[in-house]
């Protein structure tokens, strides 16, 4: 595997367990799950971005 595309995707991993385990707690205390899904995709598209141009 080319190793640009590695660490695409190690930060894509790395970027959903975060958000996804803060989201998790949210909305285990009632948060809409859809809002959940919502912000982890957004973080995790945030971090690959991020990690790409910065």
């Amino acid at each position: 595997m080319e190793e640009s595309k590695k660490d695409w995707l190690s930060a894509l991993v790395t970027a959903s367990l975060g958000a996804g385990i803060i989201t998790s707690f949210a909305v285990s205390q009632g948060q809409n799950p859809l809002i959940g899904i919502g912000i982890t995709a957004f973080a995790a598209t945030a971090a690959v971005i991020l990690d790409r141009y910065a």
